[in-house]
């Protein structure tokens, strides 16, 4: 096959592992806690190197708490504990003042000089922002975006799609080398149905015209596939010849393979004008599905047995769990293969798992899958276990996702009750994108109203599919998703719009970073903030939990509201201040622009 891309534009490109930056930015954060820690250290030196648990506190910059269970291990007074660590801090460069609180608590304000001056070193790393890449990195699998060869894709979709391509983004981001799989339903009985239907009527699949559309191709499937069952459930001779070219296809005869193929082909040509519309990219070398690993099945199920991971148990070869019971409490086994010879699901995994490991040298395997496939997974996950091909150096992992509610609290249906088309949903939401920019923007032509309108909608479904913890399900409410007001995807890009807006009007005047100035409160919390960006991707790529740095950046956007509301720009008293704001709007826009890149979101320059 060759290599297809459809997304003919790219994200802003987050800047991935091998290209030039800087060295990372120490942050604030880690500067005070290495200093606390000294100073504890050196005032209770049997504590050796103690954490001192630092926060962000309304309080003061940061809050100290761990004075207070290290006096108690100590048997002290935290209070003069918390005095005598204060003593030993080293303050004036990065620390302008710290004081005893409560029993024993520390507040810490950092100086004026040390924020701005950090916010500096990360903007002259460019894209980087400072985030470092790992010393180590790993290979991580990540097996998402699973649709079914010959059906159209739903709202089902939807989340291993958005989760899987955000979690792609921050492993690459931090280093990680990443090999994308996306595990296709292209195998199972339903083709001997649909291959023996086309192969008497060949011309069922014919184009006409040349290229067709992902939409075509669906309907032609959709045609196609009604037909087929009409037929097979009418026709018992049919129904006869379907089964045999079941056989077949699992045989490898070369023209049921050909017929096969086209599925693949036809299918492929729909979910990639989908995941066009996601604005993801996908190629067919990430396209590995159940068929790429049939003929490791045999050997699989060889190796299980031989090992005795795997036994027979009523002509089948299964494998045992002393936790896993079904209501009536006997044993529910993960059978490999069944007792006619045939391989379920289980046997694919398990071979895909073997492949990943010792084909793809993969350290992390990740499964973004329905949390309803949990216990498939355990199951599946400690019979690789038992087989060796899982330990302590080679780790699986389900990233289990929740169901997609209406605004019912219901799984989301269409009226008739029927699943929702996943084409549907987000050609609705590009459809109300589009009005609230049309109604918003007057200097935007029809054109740029669509190619926003398209941004904008796009990035609403997958902010607010990524904002919620995978785990947990979540309401899809389109009027909710588009709303300027709230923890929307459309409020950050309106945030990073409306700093383009100031860039543009300042004309010749450049951003530009002035330490010596003081700097009032809403401009400290904002630098702050911003100066936790690395610490941030780096916890949402090790946790695999895109909903963390969406929470980070609706917090950036609103800390940079206030930042505007309090704080004028073009009009600061000083040219030095009116470049020092104009300083900290760019590398605001910078971080919400990285950010949304990392969860696959654009943000467009004007809205």
């Amino acid at each position: 096959m060759g290599y297809w891309v459809f997304c003919t534009e790219k994200l802003p490109e987050p800047e991935q592992n091998g290209t030039h930056s800087m060295a990372s930015v120490t942050s604030l954060t880690a500067s005070v806690h290495q200093r606390l820690a000294d100073a504890l250290s050196a005032a209770l030196p049997e504590a050796g190197s103690a954490d001192p648990l630092l926060r962000r506190s309304d309080r003061a910059d940061f809050q100290a708490n761990g004075i207070l269970a290290l006096a108690k291990k100590a048997k002290a007074n935290p209070r003069e504990l918390a005095t005598q660590v204060v003593a030993q801090v080293e303050s004036g460069d990065v620390i302008q003042d710290i004081e005893v609180s409560g029993p024993g608590f520390l507040n810490v304000t950092i100086t004026d000089r040390a924020i701005t001056g950090n916010l500096a070193a990360r903007y002259e790393d460019g894209a980087r922002l400072g985030v470092p890449v790992a010393d180590h990195p790993g290979t991580t699998v990540i097996d998402y975006a699973q649709p079914n060869v010959a059906k159209e894709m739903h709202v089902g979709h939807l989340r291993s799609a958005v989760i899987g391509d955000a979690v792609v983004q921050l492993l690459e981001f931090t280093g990680e080398t990443v090999v994308r799989r996306h595990h296709i339903g292209d195998w199972g009985t339903q083709f001997g149905m649909l291959i023996q239907y086309l192969i008497e009527h060949p011309h069922e699949l014919d184009h006409k015209g040349g290229a067709v559309s992902g939409e075509e191709a669906m309907s032609n499937l959709n045609r196609l596939y009604k037909a087929a069952r009409t037929v097979f459930d009418s026709d018992e001779e049919f129904k006869t010849r379907a089964r045999r070219r079941v056989v077949d296809l699992q045989a490898g005869e070369p023209e049921t393979l050909a017929m096969w193929q086209k599925f693949v082909d036809e299918s492929k040509i729909y979910f990639y004008s989908v995941f066009d519309k996601l604005d993801m990219e996908i190629s067919d070398a990430d396209v590995v599905g159940e068929s790429g690993y049939n003929d490791m099945l045999d050997e699989t199920c060889r190796l299980l047995e031989e090992s005795g991971v795997a036994v027979r148990s009523d002509g089948a070869l299964c494998v045992f769990f002393d936790d896993v019971k079904g209501p009536d409490g006997n044993p529910v086994p993960l059978i490999v293969r069944k007792s006619d010879g045939g391989y379920g699901y289980a046997a694919t995994d398990l071979s895909a798992i073997r492949d990943r490991v010792f084909n793809l040298k993969a350290t992390s395997l990740i499964y973004v899958v329905d949390a309803r496939q949990s216990l498939h997974f355990k199951m599946v996950f400690e019979t690789a276990r038992r087989a060796g091909w899982l330990n302590d150096d080679v780790k699986a992992h389900q990233l289990a996702f929740g169901t997609v509610l209406g605004k019912d609290g219901k799984p989301f249906k269409t009226r008739e009750g029927e699943t929702v088309r996943l084409v549907d949903l987000l050609d609705e939401a590009v459809e109300r994108a589009s009005a609230v920019v049309r109604e918003k923007a007057l200097d935007l032509s029809e054109a740029e109203i669509t190619e926003r309108g398209a941004q904008v909608g796009i990035g609403a479904v997958k902010y607010a599919d990524l904002s919620t913890s995978a785990n947990r399900d979540y309401k899809f409410d389109l009027d909710q998703m588009v709303s300027l007001n709230g923890d929307t995807s459309v409020y950050l890009q309106y945030a990073y719009a409306r700093i383009q807006s100031i860039l543009r009007k300042a004309g010749e005047v450049r951003p530009a970073a002035h330490p010596e100035l003081e700097l009032a409160g809403a401009e400290r919390a904002l630098g702050l903030h911003i100066d936790a960006f690395a610490e941030v991707v780096a916890e949402a790529a090790t946790e695999y939990a895109p909903h963390k740095l969406a929470a980070y950046l609706y917090q950036l956007a609103s800390l940079y509201t206030t930042f505007y509301d309090k704080c004028p720009v073009l009009k600061a008293e000083t040219p030095q201040q009116v470049e020092n704001r104009l300083f900290l709007c760019d590398v605001t826009a910078r971080t919400l622009h990285q950010g949304m890149a990392l969860l696959g979101i654009r943000t467009p320059e004007r809205l």
